[in-house]
This record gives structure tokens, sequence and C-alpha cells, in this order.
């Protein structure tokens, strides 16, 4: 990663609700629009990853960059991870936001993907004067409705393919996935089928992180992020179970732009249809052919030009 360019490059901690947290603020310029990135997962730290957001997308070209990790996430205390819910993170959100927008006075661009897109909206709705816009990359808006979806991709798979996967999704079982190792075993399989990362198993893409968080966090803090990943994970899915935004929707009038994958076997397209119209805000609606969850790694180019613009547009509305 070349990080000689940059003019800011600097890691700083804050005590957010009773929790320390980190957030690495990253850019080519100085004084540019902020933008927050909220990680997906749930339980996915951030910070390993740095260097393929910039290798991909290389937002710091465009804004102040806030990688934000999140409370209990990456190498925090076992304490901070069994504190973790739905509503706390979004709390957490929310101050973040006003402290990055104190910071830099001007509001911010918030990209939020999968979990971390709802957490997004959420916190957008109720921090109007911080936020410019929201680019919401495969929202979680309906559990049971996404669940139940992807275990009929999965059966359908299993009917066409080796004994192998039969034996594996007949293994898993349908939904609800309310344990943590359940609910790996079902990411595990969509990844390999290549509805995560479009053409990307689960074995490159759990090297990869691997030898990220080796590089970010070292081998102790790397043992303590995958610890937090089960701590968390046992917290929340219970709560993720039941969640619902179609039926309690987030009411926004900053712009926001929904970015959804064709190959996402999590969001089913009427989930695509049903999430924008339930919302209501002004803004726009991208589905990528090619693309999985992660759009933002599999069509980084699409998520790329929707960021510019908005801070194109921050940046001009700030003048």
């Amino acid at each position: 990663m070349n990080t000689k360019h940059l003019a800011v490059d600097r890691t700083v901690e804050l005590r957010v609700n009773g929790c320390r947290q980190r957030v690495r603020l990253r850019s080519r310029g100085v004084g540019l629009p902020p933008l927050l990135v909220v990680q997906g997962g749930p339980a996915l730290p951030i910070l390993h990853e740095v260097r393929k957001f910039e290798r991909l997308l290389n937002l710091e070209e465009l804004a102040l960059v806030a990688y934000w990790e999140q409370r209990g996430c990456g190498s925090a205390s076992a304490m901070d991870a069994k504190s973790v819910s739905m509503a706390r993170q979004v709390e957490d959100l929310r101050t973040v936001l006003r402290w990055l927008h104190d910071d830099t006075q001007q509001r911010v661009v918030i990209l939020g993907i999968s979990i971390g897109a709802t957490f997004a909206l959420q916190a957008a709705e109720r921090e109007r004067q911080s936020t410019s816009a929201v680019i919401a990359i495969s929202p979680d808006a309906q559990t049971a409705i996404s669940d139940a979806h992807s275990f009929t991709f999965l059966e359908e798979q299993a009917r066409c393919g080796t004994e192998r996967l039969s034996r594996k999704v007949k293994k898993l079982g349908p939904p609800p996935y309310l344990d943590s190792s359940a609910f790996q075993r079902r990411m595990t399989l969509l990844a390999d089928l290549g509805t995560i990362e479009h053409g990307r198993k689960f074995g490159s893409l759990l090297r990869e992180a691997f030898v990220g968080m080796l590089r970010t966090y070292g081998v102790v803090g790397t043992a303590r992020a995958l610890r937090n990943t089960n701590l968390i994970l046992r917290n929340v899915l219970p709560e993720i179970e039941s969640l619902d935004l179609i039926a309690n929707p987030p009411r926004l009038s900053v712009p926001v732009h929904y970015i959804f994958g064709e190959k996402d076997a999590l969001t089913p397209a009427s989930l695509t249809r049903a999430l924008p119209k339930a919302i209501a805000a002004p803004g726009t609606v991208v589905r990528v052919p090619d693309a999985g969850h992660m759009v933002h790694f599999d069509h980084p180019d699409i998520v790329r030009s929707i960021a510019e613009m908005e801070t194109q547009r921050l940046a001009a509305s700030s003048r």
C-alpha cells in the first residue's frame, strides 16, 4: 500500500459510549469531504481491509476516509465484544458521526456495507445535521426473508451439484441461524458458490483476511479478533433474526444510493425493490450484474463513481 503520497494517515482513539474504539483517517489532500466506512458483518473488523479498500476503490483521492473499527471488533477486549448489540452499534455510529462532523466542520457521506448499511440508515435518520448522504451496499432489510431465500438457493445448488455439497446443505438445515457455527457454515457455502465476492471461494477470502489481520493486529490481536467475532455473533444473531426494515423503515431526507449485486443470494430481488420504496428517500437504486454481496469489491468502479458524485456535491455545498 502506497502511503507516501497521503496528506493524512492517522489513527484516532475515541471513547464511544463507554467503549474504546479506533478510527483510521486517510486522504490524499487536506480539507477533503469526510466519508465514513461502516463495515459489514456482523462482527467483522475493518482496519485489516484498509489496503484492499485503497487498492480497489482509492476513495482517499476523493475524501477524508474514516475507517471505523466498531465496538468489540478487531483486537478489542472480550468485555467490549460481549457488550455489542444492534442498538449499541447504532448509537455508537451516531456518536462517531457527530465526532467526524465536528472534527471536519462538514457533513459526512456514509458508506455502509451489509448490516453496516442497515446501521447507517438507522443512524442517519436521527443525525440529519451530521449526514450528507448514505451509500448502502447490500443492506440487511428482512432477515427472515433473506435467510429463507438463501436456503432455497442452497437447496437448488445442491440438487444439481455434488453429493458433498448436498450433504453440507442437509447438515446446515433451514433457518433460523441463531448460533455462530451455523451462521458461519452458511456463509462458507454461500462464499464457495460465489455469492459473497463473485468468483471467489471461502478459502481464498479467509486466507486474504487472515494475512491482513496478522499484518494489522499481530498474532495476539488476530487471535482476539477471531474470538471477538464469535462473542459478537452469539449476542447479536438472535436480534438480527427479527430485523425488518420494511415494516419499520427509517425515514431519511438525505440522498440514499442502494447498490445490490444480482448474484447475492442473501438479497432477493423483492427486497431490492421493497426497501427503497419503504424508506422513500431521494436517491438511486443500482443492481449490478456479476456481483455478489460485497459489490464494492466486485465492481469498485460503480461504488466509487457514486462516492465521487456525493463528495463533489458535499464539497460544492461547503464552499
